[in-house]
């Protein structure tokens, strides 16, 4: 009789998810992949939501108004579609921030790293005091 024995250190089975919460399960991230999501979202997301937000202030703005010249019988509707459009604005705000701050964490986090690398090499090349073991 052989007995499989096997030995796991600090992490999940495999059935237990572990976190990936549905993603690939090996997700690969290439500066040409971050390139491309980079440019994706300045060419098109950023655009077409900017473009989206605009639609929804002027139609937004179209009914506030015909609702204010209704003589006072729409105020009520009107405050509230005021409220409204100040909140969408405020978040459509948001989203374009954080569009814009993905774009740029994208497109310089190669840089970083490669930034960082150099910066370690350098300062263990310069701090590293010789060893006994260097001349094997």
């Amino acid at each position: 009789m052989s007995s499989d024995i096997r030995m796991r250190l600090n992490q999940y089975p495999a059935d237990a998810g572990g976190g990936s919460g549905g993603a690939q399960p090996n997700l690969v991230s290439t500066p040409a992949q971050k390139k491309a999501a980079a440019t994706a979202i300045e060419d098109h997301i950023e655009p077409d939501t900017k473009k989206a937000g605009n639609h929804a202030d002027e139609e937004t703005s179209a009914a506030v108004k015909a609702f204010d010249a209704k003589d006072g019988h729409g105020w009520l509707l009107s405050s509230s579609l005021k409220k409204a459009h100040k909140t969408w604005g405020e978040q459509v705000h948001a989203l374009m921030n954080r569009l814009g701050s993905e774009k740029s964490a994208l497109r310089s986090t190669n840089l970083l790293l490669t930034n960082t690398d150099v910066g370690v090499r350098a300062g263990v090349q310069t701090v590293r005091t010789p060893s006994a073991l260097d001349q094997y």
